[in-house]
């Protein structure tokens, strides 16, 4: 049921495409949520952060840096990063679509989670669309393009597409079916005109195994996670795909500089609500998310993580779902990829 305070743009996430609308046509979307305030005393006890992805993962950095800021400014009450790790996050997505929307419990939910799921699966066991509200996105993560530097003699992107040309195919290790990285590596194979085969595995330190041994040529990685190899000698970073250079990784140029113009991707992070959480509820959580990110020490720990902070409003947010439900589509549709 509708709930009659909330504007059309603040509705869940079916609601996104209208919210993009809505700020095209220069409309003021939440109007109704930021002028209610929320219960008093919210929030009262502690507040849970699902996470669909394991320890030490990029995920699990973020939402553990942000439940150490919420935490302090909700007076030490306690905020806890619960783990829910399994079938690229779909596991903690559906977990979190089902709880109660009262905001004490969240999601830090992810790029592949939100708008590559939808494309990906002919039958997910969440919407979400109809099964969350946005509250704010927090980071978005650059990828950075690795390989074994004792394995492969390129040290740029250039020179790896010429060396590859003359391997027997091109195979680049994923963190998983249907992750930003799988369909991130379809993107790469596009723009250099090439056509590389995605070695799926399990999690973060088995791809890395497979690319120490020789198993496969490069990974498409998160910049935070792949900076410390990077700098201790361990893999190369041939180019980043952000817009920019990636303040973590400053000597390392983007793809798009090494004359790959339309080779530009990123992920994103960002805390969403079960659908029905109450407007101003919703609100509060968004201030006070941005309020922690955005804060001189919460900005400095996530950069010095290797992410670039955002920060945003909820409605921005949404935004953001929607047009990359889109673009992501377009992905998964040209791989013909189907996780089910």
């Amino acid at each position: 049921m509708k709930n009659p305070q909330q504007q059309p743009c603040a509705q869940p996430l079916r609601r996104a495409v209208v919210a993009a609308a809505c700020a095209l046509a220069g409309l003021a979307p939440w109007a109704g949520a930021h002028a209610q305030t929320a219960p008093a005393g919210y929030p009262n006890k502690p507040v849970r952060i699902i996470v669909g992805f394991a320890a030490g993962t990029g995920p699990d950095i973020v939402a553990r840096l942000l439940a150490q800021k919420l935490s302090e400014a909700w007076g030490n009450l306690g905020v806890i990063v619960d783990n829910k790790p399994g079938a690229g996050g779909l596991i903690a997505a559906t977990e979190a679509a089902r709880a109660a929307p009262d905001g004490y419990t969240l999601m830090l939910g992810e790029t592949g989670q939100l708008s590559i799921a939808p494309s990906s699966y002919n039958k997910l066991p969440y919407d979400p669309a109809r099964d969350f509200v946005p509250v704010s996105q927090v980071v978005t993560s650059d990828f950075v393009l690795l390989v074994n530097p004792q394995k492969v003699p390129a040290r740029n992107v250039k020179d790896f597409v010429a060396w590859t040309q003359q391997q027997k195919g091109l195979f680049l290790a994923t963190f998983g079916a249907g992750t930003p990285g799988h369909f991130g590596a379809f993107i790469f194979g596009e723009a250099v005109k090439l056509k590389p085969e995605p070695v799926h595995y399990k999690n973060t330190s088995d791809a890395l195994g497979g690319l120490f041994s020789g198993d496969v040529q490069g990974v498409f990685a998160s910049v935070g996670l792949a900076a410390p190899q990077v700098k201790a000698g361990k893999l190369a970073a041939l180019g980043t795909t952000g817009a920019t250079r990636n303040p973590s990784l400053p000597e390392v140029p983007t793809i798009k500089e090494q004359g790959y113009a339309n080779l530009e991707f990123s992920s994103w992070f960002g805390i969403v609500a079960p659908a029905r959480t109450p407007p101003e509820i919703v609100a509060k959580l968004s201030a006070d998310v941005v309020r922690a990110v955005q804060s001189p020490e919460g900005r400095a720990k996530m950069e010095e993580a290797g992410f670039r902070v955002t920060g945003t409003s909820a409605q921005e947010f949404g935004r953001t779902i929607a047009a990359d439900t889109v673009t992501w589509g377009k992905a998964v549709a040209a791989t013909g990829f189907k996780a089910d």
